[in-house]
């Protein structure tokens, strides 16, 4: 039988609907706000009093970013980046995780101790550059990929993921005379979907959200990232811009920091884009290592 609800109770569930409201509007005003100030003309949005919808609807700001060619060319690099990188990456990961999973590999304790040291201790970032440059890395695309091709974290991850996974899955392919490499591409793969989206989310996120190795290892304007073209902008609204591109902005009525938040929105739309397509396996696969026994 349904207990009635009291006076308390009632207080109660009227104060948590209203903490509930409170915080899912500070988490979406700001994303909402910037939207806003996209549509919005950026000589207007300075003067400030804006604050549910555009006051001077304009297309502008988009105009001027896809007009721009910097902005194109870091927008294709970065999504050739998290494309390649992220593929790169994740079947790097799971390949090396595989052939770590069994049991009877030589070494195999050694392995574990490099890739555990590996994880807590580093050389720096000038022997990391110094490694880059003898491997020819710097200032090329393969700076973007190479190195993150071997996920130390999700490795050990994909390692306790195939452990689980019933060895008579392989031992009966192999009676049949399958080769280790089939059996990983027509049998392990397609039994590890949760895993394989799990990482490709956050090592695609990783790769389309960085912009350190754009800054420090290269200096081909043609390889420049979005996420580095972003805080170009950001830096560029901290100081005065030049005599032609502060008239060239003042016509199009676009500021940095109008430009900035287009750029921000249209960094957003891909991550969006790709997420409901791994949900289904996502939620499964963000409790792979959690659950045991």
């Amino acid at each position: 039988m349904q207990r009635r609800k009291t006076l308390e109770d009632r207080c109660l569930d009227s104060f948590i609907m209203v903490v509930l409201v409170l915080i899912v509007f500070m988490t979406l005003y700001p994303f909402y706000y910037i939207l806003v100030i996209t549509f919005n003309s950026g000589t207007d949005t300075t003067l400030g009093g804006m604050y549910l919808w555009p006051r001077d609807f304009t297309f502008g700001n988009y105009i001027y970013f896809l007009k721009d060619p910097k902005w194109l060319s870091a927008l294709g690099m970065s999504l050739l980046r998290t494309v390649v990188g992220t593929s790169l990456g994740v079947l790097f990961t799971a390949m090396v995780a595989y052939g770590l999973a069994r049991r009877d590999l030589l070494f195999r304790k050694s392995y574990f101790f490099i890739i555990v040291f590996a994880m807590n201790f580093s050389g720096g970032l000038i022997a990391y550059y110094v490694v880059l440059k003898s491997l020819g890395l710097i200032n090329t695309f393969g700076v973007y990929v190479i190195p993150g091709m071997l996920n130390l974290f999700f490795l050990l991850i994909a390692i306790s993921f195939f452990n689980d996974i019933p060895e008579e899955l392989g031992e009966s392919a192999r009676m049949d005379g399958a080769s280790e490499l089939r059996i990983f591409a027509r049998i392990i793969l397609p039994v590890s979907m949760p895993l394989v989206a799990t990482m490709s989310l956050f090592m695609g996120s990783g790769h389309w959200n960085a912009w350190l190795d754009s800054a420090y290892f290269v200096q081909n304007e043609g390889l420049r990232t979005l996420t580095y073209r972003m805080m170009q902008v950001i830096n560029q609204s901290m100081i005065p811009t030049g005599d032609a591109a502060s008239a060239a902005m003042s016509r199009s009525k676009v500021t940095p920091f109008s430009i900035q938040a287009t750029a921000m929105v249209v960094s957003i739309v891909p991550i969006l884009g790709v997420y409901p397509f791994l949900q289904k396996h996502f939620v499964s696969g963000m409790m792979l290592g959690s659950v045991k026994g």
